[in-house]
Protein backbone atom coordinates (compact mmCIF):
# COMPACT_ATOMS: atom_id res chain seq x y z
CA UNK A 1 0.00 0.00 0.00
CA UNK A 2 0.51 3.67 0.26
CA UNK A 3 2.70 4.28 3.48
CA UNK A 4 5.22 6.63 5.28
CA UNK A 5 7.71 6.21 7.57
CA UNK A 6 6.90 7.13 11.33
CA UNK A 7 9.74 8.66 13.44
CA UNK A 8 10.37 4.79 14.75
CA UNK A 9 11.08 3.67 11.36
CA UNK A 10 7.77 1.56 10.43
CA UNK A 11 5.86 1.89 7.68
CA UNK A 12 1.83 3.47 8.15
CA UNK A 13 -0.79 4.05 5.97
CA UNK A 14 -0.04 7.54 4.48
CA UNK A 15 -2.90 10.02 6.00
CA UNK A 16 -1.90 13.54 5.31
CA UNK A 17 -4.15 16.83 5.77
CA UNK A 18 -3.97 19.61 4.65
CA UNK A 19 -2.40 21.11 7.58
CA UNK A 20 -0.16 17.81 7.71
CA UNK A 21 0.94 19.00 4.37
CA UNK A 22 1.76 21.93 4.86
CA UNK A 23 3.84 21.27 7.82
CA UNK A 24 6.03 18.81 5.89
CA UNK A 25 6.88 20.98 2.97
CA UNK A 26 8.37 23.51 5.85
CA UNK A 27 9.83 20.38 7.66
CA UNK A 28 11.19 18.67 4.62
CA UNK A 29 12.64 22.09 3.48
CA UNK A 30 11.12 21.85 -0.27
CA UNK A 31 12.18 25.25 -1.95
CA UNK A 32 9.16 24.21 -4.61
CA UNK A 33 5.65 22.81 -4.65
CA UNK A 34 5.36 20.42 -8.11
CA UNK A 35 1.45 20.39 -8.93
CA UNK A 36 1.16 17.38 -10.95
CA UNK A 37 -1.67 15.92 -13.10
CA UNK A 38 -2.58 13.26 -16.02
CA UNK A 39 -4.09 14.20 -19.35
CA UNK A 40 -6.60 12.02 -21.64
CA UNK A 41 -3.64 10.57 -23.07
CA UNK A 42 -1.79 9.49 -19.27
CA UNK A 43 0.96 12.04 -19.71
CA UNK A 44 1.91 13.48 -16.63
CA UNK A 45 2.02 17.28 -16.28
CA UNK A 46 2.40 19.83 -13.71
CA UNK A 47 3.68 22.76 -13.24
CA UNK A 48 5.56 24.59 -10.34
CA UNK A 49 4.86 26.83 -7.34
CA UNK A 50 7.89 28.30 -5.23
CA UNK A 51 6.94 27.04 -1.63
CA UNK A 52 5.91 30.70 -0.29
CA UNK A 53 3.30 30.83 -2.71
CA UNK A 54 1.35 27.73 -1.47
CA UNK A 55 -1.38 28.01 0.86
CA UNK A 56 -3.11 25.53 2.71
CA UNK A 57 -6.28 27.16 1.39
CA UNK A 58 -5.72 25.45 -2.26
CA UNK A 59 -6.46 22.32 -0.93
CA UNK A 60 -9.86 23.14 -0.77
CA UNK A 61 -10.24 25.93 -3.63
CA UNK A 62 -7.62 24.84 -5.73
CA UNK A 63 -4.64 27.00 -7.77
CA UNK A 64 -6.05 28.67 -10.28
CA UNK A 65 -3.00 27.92 -12.93
CA UNK A 66 -4.52 25.44 -15.28
CA UNK A 67 -4.97 26.87 -19.16
CA UNK A 68 -7.72 23.50 -20.10
CA UNK A 69 -7.51 24.44 -24.05
CA UNK A 70 -3.82 24.00 -23.83
CA UNK A 71 -3.83 20.21 -22.44
CA UNK A 72 -4.73 17.01 -24.57
CA UNK A 73 -8.57 15.70 -24.44
CA UNK A 74 -9.70 18.83 -21.86
CA UNK A 75 -11.52 21.66 -23.09
CA UNK A 76 -11.61 24.05 -26.42
CA UNK A 77 -10.36 27.49 -26.08
CA UNK A 78 -13.58 29.16 -25.09
CA UNK A 79 -14.06 27.26 -22.05
CA UNK A 80 -10.39 26.94 -20.70
CA UNK A 81 -10.18 28.56 -17.44
CA UNK A 82 -9.74 25.82 -14.65
CA UNK A 83 -8.58 25.19 -11.41
CA UNK A 84 -6.13 22.56 -9.70
CA UNK A 85 -6.82 20.88 -6.48
CA UNK A 86 -4.03 19.30 -4.57
CA UNK A 87 -4.80 15.79 -2.78
CA UNK A 88 -2.90 16.24 0.30
CA UNK A 89 -2.31 12.53 0.70
CA UNK A 90 -0.61 12.40 -2.46
CA UNK A 91 2.06 14.29 -0.83
CA UNK A 92 5.96 13.43 -1.66
CA UNK A 93 9.42 14.48 -1.74
CA UNK A 94 11.26 14.13 -5.15
CA UNK A 95 14.34 12.53 -4.04
CA UNK A 96 16.84 13.68 -6.93
CA UNK A 97 16.31 17.45 -5.74
CA UNK A 98 18.45 19.04 -3.13
CA UNK A 99 19.13 22.07 -2.06
CA UNK A 100 17.77 25.58 -3.42
CA UNK A 101 16.09 23.14 -6.48
CA UNK A 102 14.80 20.79 -3.62
CA UNK A 103 11.00 20.02 -4.45
CA UNK A 104 7.93 18.34 -3.36
CA UNK A 105 5.08 17.07 -5.21
CA UNK A 106 0.88 17.00 -4.67
CA UNK A 107 -0.88 15.28 -7.32
CA UNK A 108 -3.76 17.19 -8.11
CA UNK A 109 -7.33 16.91 -8.87
CA UNK A 110 -8.78 19.18 -12.00
CA UNK A 111 -11.75 21.54 -11.47
CA UNK A 112 -13.64 23.54 -14.11
CA UNK A 113 -13.08 27.23 -13.40
CA UNK A 114 -15.74 30.03 -12.17
CA UNK A 115 -17.40 27.57 -9.44
CA UNK A 116 -18.31 24.66 -12.32
CA UNK A 117 -17.29 21.94 -9.73
CA UNK A 118 -15.31 18.95 -11.09
CA UNK A 119 -13.95 18.53 -14.48
CA UNK A 120 -15.95 15.32 -15.98
CA UNK A 121 -12.92 14.15 -18.55
CA UNK A 122 -10.25 14.51 -15.29
CA UNK A 123 -8.77 10.90 -15.46
CA UNK A 124 -8.68 10.95 -11.85
CA UNK A 125 -11.93 12.12 -11.41
CA UNK A 126 -12.96 9.16 -13.82
CA UNK A 127 -11.26 6.60 -11.43
CA UNK A 128 -12.71 8.52 -8.34
CA UNK A 129 -16.40 7.86 -9.79
CA UNK A 130 -15.56 4.07 -10.49
CA UNK A 131 -13.74 3.64 -6.83
CA UNK A 132 -17.37 4.78 -5.89
CA UNK A 133 -19.59 2.45 -8.06
CA UNK A 134 -17.38 -0.44 -6.92
CA UNK A 135 -18.78 0.89 -3.08
CA UNK A 136 -22.24 1.40 -4.76
CA UNK A 137 -22.47 -2.56 -6.04
CA UNK A 138 -21.66 -3.21 -2.12
CA UNK A 139 -18.36 -4.06 -1.70
CA UNK A 140 -16.05 -2.40 0.53
CA UNK A 141 -13.07 -1.85 -0.92
CA UNK A 142 -11.11 -3.12 -4.20
CA UNK A 143 -7.10 -3.78 -4.69
CA UNK A 144 -5.15 -3.23 -8.03
CA UNK A 145 -1.30 -5.05 -8.55
CA UNK A 146 -0.15 -3.44 -11.81
CA UNK A 147 2.60 -5.31 -13.17
CA UNK A 148 4.22 -2.48 -15.32
CA UNK A 149 7.00 -3.41 -17.67
CA UNK A 150 9.59 -1.11 -19.47
CA UNK A 151 12.61 -0.89 -21.75
CA UNK A 152 15.90 1.10 -20.60
CA UNK A 153 17.46 1.71 -23.54
CA UNK A 154 21.16 3.76 -23.71
CA UNK A 155 19.58 5.86 -26.67
CA UNK A 156 17.26 6.45 -29.01
CA UNK A 157 16.79 8.50 -32.50
CA UNK A 158 14.47 8.37 -34.95
CA UNK A 159 12.67 10.71 -37.93
CA UNK A 160 9.22 11.40 -37.86
CA UNK A 161 8.74 14.84 -40.06
CA UNK A 162 10.63 14.16 -42.60
CA UNK A 163 9.12 13.44 -45.54
CA UNK A 164 12.06 11.77 -47.50
CA UNK A 165 13.56 9.72 -44.92
CA UNK A 166 11.81 7.32 -42.28
CA UNK A 167 13.77 5.07 -39.23
CA UNK A 168 15.04 4.68 -35.74
CA UNK A 169 17.72 3.62 -34.48
CA UNK A 170 17.91 1.94 -30.43
CA UNK A 171 21.15 1.34 -28.80
CA UNK A 172 21.31 -1.02 -25.66
CA UNK A 173 24.60 -2.13 -24.26
CA UNK A 174 22.27 -6.02 -23.36
CA UNK A 175 21.78 -6.22 -27.46
CA UNK A 176 24.04 -8.43 -29.31
CA UNK A 177 24.96 -5.33 -31.02
CA UNK A 178 26.27 -3.35 -28.43
CA UNK A 179 27.62 -5.98 -26.13
CA UNK A 180 30.80 -6.73 -27.44
CA UNK A 181 33.84 -6.79 -25.31
CA UNK A 182 31.72 -4.70 -22.65
CA UNK A 183 28.74 -7.02 -21.54
CA UNK A 184 27.41 -10.05 -22.19
CA UNK A 185 24.64 -10.36 -24.81
CA UNK A 186 21.14 -10.73 -23.73
CA UNK A 187 19.57 -13.31 -26.53
CA UNK A 188 15.70 -12.58 -27.60
CA UNK A 189 13.35 -14.07 -25.48
CA UNK A 190 16.26 -14.81 -22.94
CA UNK A 191 16.56 -12.21 -20.60
CA UNK A 192 14.09 -13.40 -17.69
CA UNK A 193 15.81 -13.36 -14.03
CA UNK A 194 19.66 -13.46 -15.36
CA UNK A 195 22.14 -12.77 -13.16
CA UNK A 196 24.20 -9.63 -12.88
CA UNK A 197 26.64 -8.62 -14.51
CA UNK A 198 24.32 -9.91 -17.56
CA UNK A 199 21.38 -8.40 -15.94
CA UNK A 200 22.97 -4.80 -16.13
CA UNK A 201 20.23 -2.64 -15.21
CA UNK A 202 19.99 -3.99 -11.41
CA UNK A 203 21.23 -0.82 -9.23
CA UNK A 204 19.48 1.53 -11.98
CA UNK A 205 16.22 -0.99 -10.56
CA UNK A 206 16.73 -0.52 -6.75
CA UNK A 207 17.72 3.27 -6.91
CA UNK A 208 13.92 3.24 -8.65
CA UNK A 209 12.53 1.48 -5.94
CA UNK A 210 14.17 3.40 -3.13
CA UNK A 211 12.86 6.49 -4.38
CA UNK A 212 9.51 5.12 -4.84
CA UNK A 213 9.43 4.36 -1.15
CA UNK A 214 11.05 6.85 0.53
CA UNK A 215 9.87 9.97 -1.52
CA UNK A 216 6.42 8.57 -2.29
CA UNK A 217 5.48 6.05 -0.14
CA UNK A 218 5.13 3.54 -3.08
CA UNK A 219 6.38 0.04 -2.09
CA UNK A 220 7.83 -2.60 -4.13
CA UNK A 221 7.81 -6.43 -3.52
CA UNK A 222 10.56 -7.06 -5.85
CA UNK A 223 11.89 -6.13 -9.52
CA UNK A 224 13.75 -8.01 -12.02
CA UNK A 225 15.31 -7.97 -15.53
CA UNK A 226 12.56 -9.41 -17.79
CA UNK A 227 12.15 -11.80 -20.96
CA UNK A 228 13.22 -9.31 -23.69
CA UNK A 229 16.64 -8.28 -24.85
CA UNK A 230 18.28 -4.29 -24.57
CA UNK A 231 16.82 -3.33 -20.98
CA UNK A 232 13.36 -4.90 -20.51
CA UNK A 233 12.73 -4.05 -17.09
CA UNK A 234 9.89 -4.54 -13.94
CA UNK A 235 9.39 -3.55 -10.76
CA UNK A 236 6.48 -4.68 -9.20
CA UNK A 237 4.40 -2.48 -6.73
CA UNK A 238 2.32 -3.42 -3.83
CA UNK A 239 -1.23 -3.90 -3.80
CA UNK A 240 -3.20 -0.93 -3.20
CA UNK A 241 -6.72 0.58 -3.78
CA UNK A 242 -7.90 1.75 -7.00
CA UNK A 243 -7.24 5.49 -7.14
CA UNK A 244 -4.02 5.24 -5.22
CA UNK A 245 -2.98 2.33 -7.50
CA UNK A 246 -2.98 4.90 -10.48
CA UNK A 247 -1.83 7.52 -8.55
CA UNK A 248 1.13 5.16 -7.80
CA UNK A 249 1.11 3.94 -11.77
CA UNK A 250 1.92 7.82 -12.62
CA UNK A 251 4.55 8.30 -9.57
CA UNK A 252 6.45 5.20 -11.14
CA UNK A 253 6.57 6.30 -14.62
CA UNK A 254 7.59 9.40 -13.46
CA UNK A 255 10.44 8.10 -11.14
CA UNK A 256 11.60 5.90 -13.55
CA UNK A 257 12.36 8.18 -16.61
CA UNK A 258 13.83 10.64 -14.72
CA UNK A 259 16.40 8.22 -12.56
CA UNK A 260 17.06 6.90 -16.08
CA UNK A 261 17.14 10.18 -17.37
CA UNK A 262 20.01 11.22 -14.73
CA UNK A 263 22.09 8.15 -15.36
CA UNK A 264 22.37 9.02 -18.77
CA UNK A 265 19.68 6.31 -19.89
CA UNK A 266 16.11 6.39 -21.56
CA UNK A 267 13.12 4.59 -20.44
CA UNK A 268 10.02 3.82 -22.01
CA UNK A 269 6.73 2.27 -21.98
CA UNK A 270 5.98 2.18 -25.20
CA UNK A 271 4.77 -1.54 -25.92
CA UNK A 272 6.63 -2.82 -29.03
CA UNK A 273 10.03 -0.65 -29.79
CA UNK A 274 12.28 -3.99 -31.03
CA UNK A 275 11.29 -6.39 -33.74
CA UNK A 276 11.18 -9.72 -32.96
CA UNK A 277 11.37 -10.25 -29.22
CA UNK A 278 8.64 -9.56 -26.24
CA UNK A 279 7.15 -6.65 -25.49
CA UNK A 280 6.13 -4.20 -22.41
CA UNK A 281 2.73 -5.45 -20.94
CA UNK A 282 0.98 -4.06 -18.14
CA UNK A 283 -0.98 -7.34 -16.77
CA UNK A 284 -3.59 -5.80 -14.13
CA UNK A 285 -4.44 -7.86 -11.07
CA UNK A 286 -7.96 -7.01 -9.28
CA UNK A 287 -10.35 -8.00 -6.76
CA UNK A 288 -13.42 -7.10 -4.71
CA UNK A 289 -13.42 -7.35 -1.20
CA UNK A 290 -16.46 -6.84 1.49
CA UNK A 291 -16.04 -6.11 4.83
CA UNK A 292 -12.56 -7.42 4.99
CA UNK A 293 -13.28 -10.93 3.30
CA UNK A 294 -12.00 -11.36 -0.54
CA UNK A 295 -15.36 -11.62 -2.80
CA UNK A 296 -13.28 -13.30 -5.27
CA UNK A 297 -12.48 -16.24 -3.30
CA UNK A 298 -14.27 -19.19 -2.49
CA UNK A 299 -12.44 -22.57 -0.83
CA UNK A 300 -15.10 -25.16 -2.13
CA UNK A 301 -14.52 -24.36 -5.53
CA UNK A 302 -12.53 -27.45 -7.05
CA UNK A 303 -11.30 -25.62 -9.97
CA UNK A 304 -9.80 -22.35 -8.76
CA UNK A 305 -11.35 -21.83 -5.50
CA UNK A 306 -12.90 -18.98 -7.38
CA UNK A 307 -16.53 -17.58 -5.96
CA UNK A 308 -19.34 -17.16 -8.36
CA UNK A 309 -18.88 -13.25 -8.23
CA UNK A 310 -15.28 -13.41 -9.18
CA UNK A 311 -16.82 -15.28 -12.53
CA UNK A 312 -19.22 -12.79 -13.57
CA UNK A 313 -16.77 -10.58 -13.11
CA UNK A 314 -14.73 -12.47 -15.69
CA UNK A 315 -17.40 -12.68 -17.96
CA UNK A 316 -17.72 -8.89 -17.91
CA UNK A 317 -14.37 -8.12 -19.08
CA UNK A 318 -14.66 -11.05 -21.56
CA UNK A 319 -17.51 -9.76 -22.92
CA UNK A 320 -16.32 -6.44 -23.27
CA UNK A 321 -12.44 -6.88 -24.09
CA UNK A 322 -12.59 -6.22 -27.52
CA UNK A 323 -13.78 -2.61 -27.07
CA UNK A 324 -11.39 -2.45 -23.62
CA UNK A 325 -8.57 -2.53 -26.00
CA UNK A 326 -9.30 1.01 -26.94
CA UNK A 327 -8.84 1.89 -23.90
CA UNK A 328 -6.38 -0.68 -22.29
CA UNK A 329 -4.25 -0.29 -25.89
CA UNK A 330 -4.09 3.05 -26.90
CA UNK A 331 -1.32 3.50 -29.21
CA UNK A 332 -1.03 2.26 -32.80
CA UNK A 333 1.85 0.38 -30.94
CA UNK A 334 0.22 -1.52 -28.72
CA UNK A 335 -1.16 -3.66 -31.92
CA UNK A 336 2.61 -4.72 -32.82
CA UNK A 337 2.57 -6.13 -29.10
CA UNK A 338 -0.67 -8.07 -29.71
CA UNK A 339 0.34 -10.69 -31.76
CA UNK A 340 0.98 -14.34 -31.41
CA UNK A 341 4.56 -15.71 -30.67
CA UNK A 342 5.26 -13.18 -27.82
CA UNK A 343 3.61 -14.22 -24.90
CA UNK A 344 1.12 -11.33 -25.48
CA UNK A 345 -2.57 -12.31 -24.98
CA UNK A 346 -4.46 -12.13 -28.56
CA UNK A 347 -7.28 -14.45 -27.71
CA UNK A 348 -10.22 -13.54 -25.26
CA UNK A 349 -10.84 -16.93 -22.93
CA UNK A 350 -10.05 -17.62 -19.09
CA UNK A 351 -8.00 -20.08 -17.43
CA UNK A 352 -6.51 -20.78 -14.58
CA UNK A 353 -2.17 -20.46 -14.82
CA UNK A 354 -2.68 -20.48 -18.30
CA UNK A 355 -0.51 -17.13 -20.30
CA UNK A 356 -1.91 -17.90 -23.58
CA UNK A 357 -5.64 -16.61 -22.09
CA UNK A 358 -6.55 -12.72 -21.34
CA UNK A 359 -7.60 -13.00 -18.32
CA UNK A 360 -5.87 -15.37 -16.28
CA UNK A 361 -6.07 -16.67 -12.31
CA UNK A 362 -3.33 -17.22 -10.83
CA UNK A 363 -2.13 -19.90 -8.96
CA UNK A 364 0.75 -20.42 -6.95
CA UNK A 365 -0.59 -20.46 -4.11
CA UNK A 366 -4.02 -22.80 -2.89
CA UNK A 367 -5.75 -21.99 0.28
CA UNK A 368 -4.92 -17.88 0.52
CA UNK A 369 -7.54 -15.99 0.47
CA UNK A 370 -5.51 -12.84 0.48
CA UNK A 371 -3.96 -13.38 -2.97
CA UNK A 372 -7.62 -14.57 -4.62
CA UNK A 373 -7.53 -12.76 -7.84
CA UNK A 374 -8.52 -11.51 -11.51
CA UNK A 375 -5.15 -10.82 -13.94
CA UNK A 376 -6.52 -9.20 -17.05
CA UNK A 377 -3.44 -9.40 -19.45
CA UNK A 378 -4.51 -7.26 -22.00
CA UNK A 379 -3.50 -4.27 -21.42
CA UNK A 380 -0.30 -2.07 -21.91
CA UNK A 381 1.71 0.67 -19.70
CA UNK A 382 1.04 3.06 -22.84
CA UNK A 383 -2.14 3.21 -21.36
CA UNK A 384 -3.73 6.03 -18.63
CA UNK A 385 -4.16 4.04 -15.65
CA UNK A 386 -6.92 5.82 -14.25
CA UNK A 387 -8.83 5.27 -17.61
CA UNK A 388 -7.72 1.78 -17.70
CA UNK A 389 -8.69 0.73 -14.15
CA UNK A 390 -11.71 2.38 -14.60
CA UNK A 391 -13.06 0.83 -17.69
CA UNK A 392 -11.73 -2.68 -16.06
CA UNK A 393 -14.15 -1.57 -12.95
CA UNK A 394 -16.65 -0.94 -15.18
CA UNK A 395 -16.58 -4.24 -17.38
CA UNK A 396 -16.53 -6.44 -14.37
CA UNK A 397 -19.37 -4.99 -12.29
CA UNK A 398 -21.41 -5.35 -15.74
CA UNK A 399 -20.52 -8.68 -15.30
CA UNK A 400 -21.69 -8.87 -12.02
CA UNK A 401 -24.62 -7.04 -12.54
CA UNK A 402 -25.51 -9.23 -15.51
CA UNK A 403 -24.53 -11.91 -14.39
CA UNK A 404 -22.29 -12.85 -17.63
CA UNK A 405 -21.46 -16.32 -17.68
CA UNK A 406 -17.76 -16.65 -18.75
CA UNK A 407 -18.20 -20.00 -20.39
CA UNK A 408 -15.14 -22.51 -19.66
CA UNK A 409 -12.01 -22.05 -18.72
CA UNK A 410 -9.18 -22.99 -21.74
CA UNK A 411 -6.26 -25.11 -20.45
CA UNK A 412 -4.51 -25.36 -23.28
CA UNK A 413 -1.55 -23.58 -25.03
CA UNK A 414 -4.51 -21.10 -26.90
CA UNK A 415 -1.66 -20.30 -29.48
CA UNK A 416 -1.38 -23.71 -31.05
CA UNK A 417 -5.07 -24.57 -31.62
CA UNK A 418 -6.49 -24.24 -35.07
CA UNK A 419 -9.15 -22.14 -35.99
CA UNK A 420 -11.45 -24.95 -35.95
CA UNK A 421 -10.38 -25.80 -32.29
CA UNK A 422 -10.77 -22.36 -30.95
CA UNK A 423 -14.25 -21.98 -32.52
CA UNK A 424 -15.17 -25.25 -30.61
CA UNK A 425 -13.97 -23.80 -27.20
CA UNK A 426 -15.68 -20.15 -28.23
CA UNK A 427 -12.57 -18.13 -28.27
CA UNK A 428 -12.71 -14.89 -29.56
CA UNK A 429 -9.88 -12.56 -30.99
CA UNK A 430 -8.31 -9.28 -29.81
CA UNK A 431 -8.63 -6.70 -32.18
CA UNK A 432 -5.77 -6.32 -34.51
CA UNK A 433 -5.14 -2.37 -34.97
CA UNK A 434 -6.17 0.60 -33.02
CA UNK A 435 -9.13 1.40 -36.00
CA UNK A 436 -10.55 -2.08 -35.01
CA UNK A 437 -10.53 -1.63 -31.70
CA UNK A 438 -11.89 1.64 -31.70
CA UNK A 439 -14.42 0.59 -34.09
CA UNK A 440 -15.53 -1.90 -30.93
CA UNK A 441 -15.69 0.50 -28.61
CA UNK A 442 -17.71 2.85 -30.72
CA UNK A 443 -20.33 -0.21 -30.84
CA UNK A 444 -20.05 -1.52 -27.21
CA UNK A 445 -19.42 1.67 -24.87
CA UNK A 446 -22.73 0.84 -22.99
CA UNK A 447 -21.28 -0.70 -19.99
CA UNK A 448 -19.10 2.22 -19.75
CA UNK A 449 -22.17 4.46 -18.72
CA UNK A 450 -22.36 5.60 -15.28
CA UNK A 451 -18.32 5.91 -14.75
CA UNK A 452 -17.02 7.30 -17.94
CA UNK A 453 -18.77 10.42 -19.60
CA UNK A 454 -19.77 10.02 -23.31
CA UNK A 455 -18.15 13.07 -24.18
CA UNK A 456 -14.89 11.81 -22.59
CA UNK A 457 -15.27 8.98 -24.72
CA UNK A 458 -15.46 10.66 -28.18
CA UNK A 459 -12.59 12.66 -27.29
CA UNK A 460 -10.33 9.47 -26.78
CA UNK A 461 -11.77 7.82 -29.94
CA UNK A 462 -10.67 10.98 -31.89
CA UNK A 463 -7.33 11.04 -30.20
CA UNK A 464 -6.72 8.02 -31.10
CA UNK A 465 -8.28 7.74 -35.00
CA UNK A 466 -6.26 10.72 -35.43
CA UNK A 467 -2.99 8.84 -34.55
CA UNK A 468 -4.06 5.83 -36.68
CA UNK A 469 -4.99 8.14 -39.76
CA UNK A 470 -1.07 10.10 -39.48
CA UNK A 471 0.48 6.76 -38.78
CA UNK A 472 -1.48 4.93 -41.68
CA UNK A 473 -0.59 7.78 -44.01
CA UNK A 474 3.49 7.33 -43.60
CA UNK A 475 5.48 5.14 -45.73
CA UNK A 476 6.73 2.53 -43.79
CA UNK A 477 10.57 1.58 -43.90
CA UNK A 478 9.47 -2.38 -44.46
CA UNK A 479 7.89 -1.34 -47.17
CA UNK A 480 10.98 -0.37 -49.23
CA UNK A 481 12.26 -4.25 -48.48
CA UNK A 482 8.67 -5.41 -50.06
CA UNK A 483 7.87 -3.25 -52.43
CA UNK A 484 10.91 -1.03 -53.88
CA UNK A 485 11.67 -3.26 -57.04
CA UNK A 486 8.19 -3.78 -58.29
Amino acid sequence: MTFRVTEDGKFVRRTFSPEEAMVMLKKDGARFVELQFTDVPGRLRHVTLPTEMMEEEFFSEGVAKLDGSSVKGFVDIQESDMLLVPDASTYGVIPWTEGPLKAARLICDVRAGYGRGRFSRDPRHVAQVAEQKIRDAGFTDSLWGPEVEFFVFEGATWEANNPFSSGFKITSRESADESRGTNFPIRFKDGYYPEQPVDTLGDYRGVCVNYLRDGFGVLSNAHHHEVATAGQCEIDVYRDELVTMADSTMTYKFVTKNVASRMGLIASTMPKPIFGDNAVGMHVHSSLWKSGRNAFYDQADSYAELSQTARYYIGGIMAHSRALCAIVDPTTNSYHRLVPGYEAPVYIAWSKMNRSANVRIPAYEKGSEGSKRVEFRTPDPSCNPYLAFAAITAAGLDGIGKKTDPGDPVDEDIYKLTPDRRRELNVGELPGSLKEAVESLKSDSGFLGGIFPKDLVEVMMELEMDAYRAVSARPHPYEFYLYFDL
